[in-house]
């Protein structure tokens, strides 16, 4: 019966994503994050529900009218920069068949993210797309939740099978990266069924990313949660929440999850697993590589037996990357490592600049606050992504495209969206303002037509 379900409903769709082509970004990105015909056991399962989507939208987004010029900001110079370097890698490879189907499967993601920057320059379409993607992998946050508690927290969560988030710790990273999305969408809802949806969402995720037991995953919550205490304007009511959580974990969590994330700080138990000898080994890998070859590194795929033998400090302790940075380093040389850095210190470069420039701005402070939760999400990745090899996370670059758009919506902001009003009779009315639900906020911020 799923199988029926998830195939109507795709083909049901498809005259939508043609004709509207932002619809089809909408629903490729609920099939790539929630992955739905991987919940059914059938025909479903392994049918290319994501392909058919993204064909019939890109045939649509060639003709369409709807369609916008992609903005040309430094984030998106930055990315096709990167694109090409990547593309040159390939090129020099050490096993050109598994770098150009790696490299296939990475232009297929860029150009969903390429088209979320030509079609929802728009709030209300943003707003769908924040949605969208955060209940896709929220999903995956609610049902683990309800698992752990139901069954002690005994067991790790994992993602579904033959997905980008079917590890443990790949879906640890998600978890953390749409927290900030939905607190976000908590903070600035307007209807409160929705609103408490978007909160019970977001406790569930936190949950969940402890029940995956990465250790990974809970570095990347430690910065998260960290940098919103410093930045968060509430910081009594933030310390009053994480006392609280801190107090639940104690009460709830087992005692083999404290007993795993307390080898993040012990060498001897790194040893005794010998995850810490190989992800330095790893890391010794992909240097020696890029002193060999500085310009174009190994391409996509270059972490295999084989070539641990040549550069490995331990030829036979392999291992995966175990770091994006290393990740890229050792696969596009010195330049793919120095254009990878720009495009994340650029991102947040605006999004910092966002934060503060729409900050008293009661009209589109909304601009601020997502700006803010963006900046917790690419933390997360950033820190989670130092011990994990997640350099092509399709979340990340989806993300980027919204930075672009976000930018690109400030920059449209009308004058009394970007000028701070004036202080009306009576104390407490701007204070409300600053606090409007996203929904008015971004319909007052939108651009005039004509």
């Amino acid at each position: 019966m799923r199988d029926y379900l998830v195939l109507g409903f795709v083909f049901a769709s498809l005259p939508f994503c043609f004709f509207r082509p932002f619809f089809g970004v909408l629903v490729f990105s609920w099939l790539g994050y929630m992955n739905p015909h991987r919940l059914s056991w059938g025909i479903a399962y392994s049918f290319p529900v994501a392909k058919w989507v993204a064909a019939v939208t890109l045939a649509g987004a060639l003709i369409s009218g709807d369609r916008k010029p992609i903005p040309f900001k430094r984030e998106t110079v930055l990315l096709l920069v990167l694109v090409v370097l990547f593309t040159v890698s390939s090129v020099f490879s050490f096993y050109p068949g598994r770098a150009w189907e790696q490299w296939n499967q990475l232009l297929k993601m860029l150009v969903i993210t390429f088209l979320t920057m030509a079609f929802f320059v728009d709030t209300v379409r943003l707003r769908w797309l924040l949605m969208t993607i955060s209940l896709s992998v929220g999903f995956f946050g609610i049902k683990g939740a309800v698992f752990s508690v139901w069954t002690g927290g005994n067991f790790r969560i994992f993602g579904p099978p033959g997905t980008f988030l079917e590890d443990n710790n790949d879906l640890a990273l998600a978890l953390v990266m749409i927290c900030p999305l939905f607190l976000y969408l908590a903070l600035h809802e307007s209807k409160p069924w929705l609103r408490r949806l978007m909160w019970f969402s977001l406790v569930c995720c936190l949950m969940s990313v402890v029940f995956t037991y990465s250790r990974g995953g809970f570095v990347a919550l430690s910065a998260v949660v960290g940098l919103f205490s410093l930045q968060t304007r509430y910081k009594f009511q933030a310390a009053v929440v994480l006392t609280l959580a801190v107090v639940l974990a104690f009460a709830f969590v087992p005692g083999a999850w404290f007993e795993r994330i307390a080898t993040i700080g012990d060498i001897e138990g790194y040893e005794e697993e010998g995850s810490i000898q190989g992800r330095l080994n790893a890391w010794g890998f992909a240097w020696n590589l890029a002193l060999d070859h500085p310009l174009t590194g190994g391409g996509f795929g270059c972490f295999t037996k084989e070539l641990f033998l040549d550069y490995a400090p331990d030829p036979l302790d392999y291992h995966d990357a175990h770091s994006i940075y290393f990740e890229v380093l050792a696969e596009h040389g010195f330049p793919g490592l120095f254009v990878f850095g720009l495009l994340m210190l650029s991102i947040f470069g605006t999004l910092w600049r966002l934060r503060r420039e729409y900050m008293d701005h009661p009209q589109a402070e909304w601009i601020s606050s997502l700006a803010s939760m963006l900046m917790l999400s690419f933390t997360g990745y950033l820190a989670g992504g130092a011990f994990l090899g997640r350099a092509y996370f399709d979340l990340t670059y989806q993300l980027v495209a919204i930075v672009v758009v976000l930018r690109a919506l400030a920059e449209q902001a009308p004058a009394s969206a970007t000028v701070p009003a004036q202080a009306p009779s009576g104390a407490g009315r701007p204070a409300r303002a600053a606090m409007a639900p996203a929904g008015p906020a971004m319909r007052a911020a939108r651009p005039r037509r004509g």
